[in-house]
């Protein structure tokens, strides 16, 4: 017999989605111009978008400052200074690894 609240027809499907990490900090034009790009390929693709302030953090800043942006999918850096599309796609084509 069958839990009606156990039926897996009844658990929401969890697609687990890629991570893309948008580091930069504000007034960076570089950095608007990467989130310009990855906000609508986020809606097309479906990853999950983060961004993240180096400014907030003093390890990050040192060693991501002349670099940014910095795009990394899930955890692995991907591309600086400028978005690279065609290895984003690469990526994300790719299955998640177990984070």
């Amino acid at each position: 017999m069958s839990d009606a609240s156990t039926d897996a027809k009844d658990v929401p499907s969890r697609r687990q989605r890629h991570l893309v990490t948008l580091y930069g900090r504000p007034g960076c034009h570089l950095c608007d111009d990467a989130r310009a790009e990855l906000q609508p390929l986020a809606r097309e693709l479906g990853f999950s978008l983060l961004e993240v302030d180096i400014t907030n953090d003093d390890r990050l800043h040192r060693a991501l400052l002349e670099r940014i942006p910095v795009v990394a999918v899930d955890g692995r850096e991907l591309c600086d200074f400028y978005l690279d599309e065609d290895g984003l796609r690469s990526a994300l084509a790719r299955p998640i690894a177990a984070r």
